[in-house]
């Protein structure tokens, strides 16, 4: 998809505080509707927190040159955010989640709970459209499969399918947070496939990450934080180079591509 020129996310001299420490320093950006991006630091740098922002979990100090504002809107209601925007958290499921099976899972994404409780009501609508999901994130045969009994990046596909199935097909974007975590390096390989497509299909990437190899062929801007602040934000070509990783890491970070994806060591 190509992107507009309507911003979906444009943060504004953004101060975030987590307790009594500031994590977020004067922070702003723009995404605009369509684009495919990569936020890349180390561990620690402030990413989850501009995530949560993002998603208004957490929100700014206020100050009078502080501006969030996201696809349009100062004020949302988490419940109709969650429609528009699809969240997977770096976590895997919890324990609710882990007895139900994966279409119910992705069903689940239609109401926010952590299983499909008897007071849920669910359309036939919701069950064609989790049933075009399963095929979308290619986990046709986890239909039936608990989610406990996945593996990790089993598991990962479903929790995808959820957050798409949260946006009742309304998504603008899809927010991924170390969508690698915890994956075996077959289950990476799989995975980075998987969310190519559903970039090819559309589907608006925002990637959230420490791992080179995370950043899709698709994806070409590149923001770099560090020390709760962007210190760079440019195409791959400009940052992804060792250099700039080197400084980004604080470590002598050599390269190499191939078919599209970046590897460091």
């Amino acid at each position: 998809m190509s992107a507009t020129n309507d911003p979906i996310i444009r943060l504004e001299h953004v101060n975030v505080a987590r307790g009594n420490n500031i994590v977020l320093h004067d922070l702003s950006l723009t995404v605009r509707a369509g684009e495919h991006l990569a936020i890349l630091g180390p561990n620690g740098c402030g990413k989850s927190t501009l995530l949560k922002t993002v998603t208004c979990e957490l929100y700014p100090i206020v100050r009078p040159e502080t501006r969030v504002n996201i696809m349009g809107r100062l004020r949302w209601d988490l419940t109709e955010l969650k429609r528009r925007m699809g969240v997977v958290a770096a976590e895997l499921p919890g324990r609710q989640t882990l007895t139900t099976t994966g279409f119910d899972a992705i069903l689940t994404g239609f109401f926010s709970s952590s299983t499909l409780w008897p007071n849920l009501h669910v359309t036939d609508a919701m069950r064609e459209r989790a049933e075009v999901i399963l095929q979308q994130v290619g986990a046709e045969n986890l239909r039936e499969k608990p989610v406990g009994e996945m593996s990790a990046g089993q598991q990962r596909r479903i929790m995808i399918g959820r957050a798409m199935a949260g946006t009742r097909g309304e998504v603008q974007m899809l927010l991924l947070d170390e969508p690698s975590n915890a994956l075996d390096l077959a289950a990476q390989r799989d995975l980075r496939e998987m969310l190519r497509k559903l970039a090819q299909q559309g589907v608006a990437i925002l990637l959230i990450t420490h791992h080179i190899a995370d950043i899709l062929p698709e994806i070409d801007r590149i923001v770099m934080m560090r020390d709760g602040r962007i210190v760079a934000d440019g195409t791959k070509s400009e940052l992804l180079t060792p250099g700039r990783l080197s400084e980004l890491f604080g470590g002598d970070i050599q390269m190499t591509e191939r078919d599209g994806y970046w590897n460091a060591w």
